[in-house]
């Protein structure tokens, strides 16, 4: 059986170290606040005084902090887990980090033969408490294969991106996203309910809409992932009119509509190339040009992931 410890057992970190137990691996915690770990070592789990002390028992370690500055210290310190594991041994750090420091951190274990993984979660405290959530893996393909039943007793959802940093960019990427949406959210929120809308009501029309029904990214299976915009689903010159509508409406009730308006902007602008008849969708190659990119995935394996997740 797998030697596993977990360190930081705060909100999201004692669920999945509890996950972890119930799943019946030989677990060892440790937290700055002893406290914090009674529930584990009441139900079985080893206590360790420092990090350093649990890298010394444990063949794997489970990382949960709440920034960058912890994870160097528990890894890095005097007390830390690269003085205590042993070559051979991997740490999978759960917390949301910057890739180049996880990079540097890859680097520096290396040289000691540990492998170090990011592997945020995204699922928020519900889903480390159910075990719904998804962990985004960047790192050596052998060890993570080695170490995924390790990490499938935390999430339904466990897959490795790519290398080092790979997590953290896919972890990025989805919450960016996700607080811009909110932010565009908030706007359209405001505008409906100073127009005279009960927020109830507005709110169950947003989610029984088109958009509303699907997962909140399988909008960019058909046209974008693929680089296909010709036939359109929807039109951009309709979009770009629904679109000047809102903004139009927000002017009238005195709503500021900075997203809108930045949304208006590029619609407007791929209107400028010619592109009114083919669909709404192709204003996103605008931002891939400027950072120099393509988008173009197999549609059969487009299609597959869609059908199969």
């Amino acid at each position: 059986m797998t030697k596993v410890g977990f360190i930081g057992l705060g909100t999201m970190g004692a669920s999945f170290a509890s996950n972890v137990q119930k799943a019946g691996f030989d677990l060892t915690v440790h937290d700055l606040h002893r406290q914090l770990a009674e529930r584990h070592v009441q139900a079985g789990a080893g206590w360790a005084a420092s990090p350093k002390a649990l890298g010394e028992e444990c063949e794997v370690v489970l990382t949960s902090l709440p920034g960058p500055p912890e994870v160097d210290a528990v890894v890095l310190d005097a007390a830390g887990l690269a003085a205590g594991l042993k070559p051979g041994s991997a740490i999978f750090d759960l917390s949301t980090n910057s890739p180049s420091r996880v990079r540097r951190l890859h680097g520096l274990l290396a040289e000691k033969g540990i492998h170090f993984f990011d592997a945020p979660v995204s699922g928020g405290p519900k889903g480390a408490a159910s075990g719904k959530c998804a962990i985004w893996v960047g790192g050596d393909e052998a060890v993570f294969n080695k170490y995924k039943h390790v990490l499938d007793a935390m999430g339904d959802q466990v897959r490795r991106i790519g290398d080092i940093g790979a997590g953290s960019i896919a972890k990025l990427a989805h919450n960016a996203a996700g607080y811009a949406m909110q932010t565009a959210f908030a706007e359209v929120m405001a505008m409906g309910v100073k127009g005279g809308l009960d927020p109830l009501a507005l709110w169950s029309a947003i989610r029984q809409g088109a958009r509303g029904r699907q997962r909140s990214f399988d909008f960019m299976a058909d046209q974008y992932m693929v680089d296909q915009f010709d036939p359109p689903a929807f039109a951009l010159k309709l979009a770009h009119k629904d679109v000047s509508l809102a903004a139009e409406l927000g002017r009238e009730l005195g709503v500021p509509m900075r997203m809108i308006n930045m949304t208006l902007a590029e619609l407007t602008e791929a209107l400028g190339r010619g592109w009114e008849g083919r669909d709404s969708r192709v204003a996103m190659t605008l931002q891939n040009e400027r950072a120099g990119i393509t988008v173009k995935a197999d549609p059969a394996r487009v299609r597959q992931m869609i059908e199969n997740e």
